[in-house]
């Protein structure tokens, strides 16, 4: 099977140097950016963390055209680049190309599905942790399950191969026919954190240390509840707060993706999590004021060093 995995952050540096490590399929790695494409194809891809540090080379690209036709396209980029990113991949796709989401938030397999045709499209969601250090330099923080679905519930040949790779490589895989409600209830942990230790800064065992931060985080986890409710979503637990509050504490030492956004000054993924609650929200009439004002108060960050028109 040939995998090209979309994006050379954290994560798709974690799953092309572990799938080429243990040789489940021929991988390539495809970057936007040609001379940090070099310097990783130069050095490889250096991993550590979790008791191990090795050094593994990988098939890197910043040309569309040095790719062949693949039978899976993972996207690890952020939420604001999938359009861009599905429309390059285009080239990539033969009759039978998969091409899996695991990125956060809501609206990517939608927007997929649009481009590619909702028969392609595999939604996502991982627990493993990594944090990029450098330029293919990551950290493997933590190991997770990995959950893989189709929206209308359907577990294909193609899907059985695709969890065989991961398992293989050292992902802990499973399908799921309920992959919408596994979404939902990351998203609901990343609404939870995200947008509140962004703005405060704070560790996300932090955000439980103050009665104030673990007020909103109560508030903002039951706006988004209230709306999977609504649309009949089936979350994994049984309760969302108690669930958010032992992931913090669970992972009481890390910060959360979107402060390491903030503090390197980087535009974050706020529109498809709290912002997508925002939205949902208004459509079904119930309303969000706690997202609402995390989502507009990171947009004011951002505004401050965003390049101006």
């Amino acid at each position: 099977m040939r995998v090209v995995i979309v994006g050379p952050g954290a994560m798709g540096c974690l799953f092309a140097s572990l799938f080429s490590k243990k040789k489940q399929a021929e991988v390539w790695l495809l970057d936007n950016d040609s001379k940090r494409a070099k310097k990783i194809s130069d050095q490889g891809i250096i991993v550590e963390g979790l008791g191990q540090s090795f050094n593994q080379k990988v098939n890197i690209t910043s040309q569309i055209k040095d790719i062949p036709p693949s039978d899976l396209v993972i996207l690890c980029v952020k939420s604001y680049d999938t359009e861009g990113a599905i429309k390059q991949i285009e080239p990539l796709l033969a009759e039978d190309t998969n091409v899996l989401t695991l990125q956060n938030g809501l609206g990517n397999i939608e927007m997929i599905a649009e481009i590619v045709g909702k028969d392609r499209v595999l939604g996502g969601v991982t627990s493993n942790g990594a944090t990029l250090l450098g330029d293919g330099h990551i950290r493997f923080g933590g190991q997770g399950e990995t959950v893989i679905g189709k929206i209308d519930g359907r577990l294909t040949v193609p899907m059985r191969g695709i969890r065989e790779i991961f398992n293989k490589s050292g992902f802990s895989t499973r399908l799921s026919k309920d992959i919408n409600g596994i979404i939902w209830s990351k998203l609901i942990l990343n609404v939870g954190i995200n947008a509140l230790s962004a703005l405060t800064r704070l560790t996300n065992g932090q955000l439980l240390e103050s009665p104030g931060t673990r007020e909103i985080l109560s508030q903002v986890v039951t706006e988004a509840v209230k709306i999977a409710k609504k649309k009949r979503i089936k979350l994994i637990y049984d309760d969302p707060i108690q669930k958010v509050e032992s992931v913090c504490k669970a992972t009481a030492n890390n910060l959360s993706s979107m402060l390491q956004d903030i503090l390197n000054r980087k535009i974050t993924e706020i529109d498809w999590i709290n912002g997508a609650i925002v939205r949902q929200g208004k459509s079904l009439g119930i309303a969000t004021p706690a997202n609402l004002i995390l989502t507009d108060l990171i947009k004011a960050i951002e505004s401050a060093y965003r390049p101006k028109p």
